[in-house]
């Protein structure tokens, strides 16, 4: 059972980016002490903590070094075994994100472990606000795009149904063409076509994500070559990806995502 040993901790690791972000955005730049090195945001942080390893290879003594009074850790954006020898020296909260519901939940709760209740509340409601908003000024359902949001090459691999990308395509006015499928996927680029199997040819959709892997303008010409219908962009993973504060801008990029689709443009 997770125990916070101090009421208002002073030394806190995060291996998480979208909430290392999160916890500058609370206003906690003195008590935030290691990060991971793919913490980029903020960029003063990323320059100026300590960092303690990848998100799945953490350097352990460094976070011993530490002596961190709170961890936050993600289910899957983390080793479960390194997590479980963690959490026998120091509290270790850990997040399961799968909707944005979830994510407003782990705002909240990170809001009052901190000490930054009141913040976290705001910007809770904020963010819940603005996805209104989103919602109110989405096509009506019988015109939603079918889509295939890809993570990785070599592997292929997609957003399957049960993750956050998938809660943020249906906040978009999305159907996700691998709902049904387990979380992330493994494809081949000839399964496509079957995948959109009674799509209309103006509705078929393909993103592919700046991360984890950073999709370039290259590899449009492989998936238009699989799926010679489809409207494939580029987008911003972090768009799709981050629970923590930068869900704050995410309604208005899916906007002017519809925007662009809907006016066959690059964003």
């Amino acid at each position: 059972m997770f125990r916070l040993n101090s009421a208002r901790p002073q030394r806190i690791i995060s291996l998480v980016p979208s909430q290392t972000e999160l916890l500058h955005h609370l206003g906690l730049e003195a008590e935030v002490v290691g990060i991971t090195k793919f913490c980029v945001h903020p960029d003063h942080w990323f320059r100026s903590k300590t960092r303690i390893g990848g998100t799945k290879s953490l350097h352990l003594d460094k976070i011993r070094s530490l002596q961190p009074q709170l961890i936050l850790a993600n289910k899957e954006e983390n080793q479960r075994e390194q997590v479980e020898v963690l959490m026998q020296e120091f509290p270790v909260w850990t997040s399961d994100i799968h909707t944005l519901e979830d994510a407003l939940d782990m705002i909240r709760q990170v809001g009052g472990l901190t000490g930054r209740a009141a913040a976290a509340a705001q910007l809770s409601r904020e963010i819940q606000a603005r996805f209104a908003t989103l919602r109110d000024s989405l096509p009506d359902e019988g015109s939603s795009w079918h889509a295939a949001y890809f993570i990785w090459r070599k592997p292929w691999m997609v957003a399957g149904g049960d993750t956050f990308i998938h809660s943020m395509l249906a906040a978009c006015g999305l159907q996700n063409s691998f709902a049904g499928t387990p979380r992330y996927p493994e494809i081949s680029l000839s399964q496509l076509p079957e995948c959109f199997d009674g799509v209309p040819a103006g509705r078929q959709l393909v993103l592919l994500s700046s991360e984890p892997y950073p999709f370039k303008e290259q590899h449009i010409a492989e998936i238009t070559a699989a799926l010679p219908h489809a409207r494939v962009l580029l987008v911003d993973g972090e768009m799709f990806s981050w629970y923590g504060s930068r869900l704050l801008e995410a309604p208005a990029y899916f906007r002017q995502l519809l925007q662009a689709i809907k006016q066959k443009i690059d964003i």
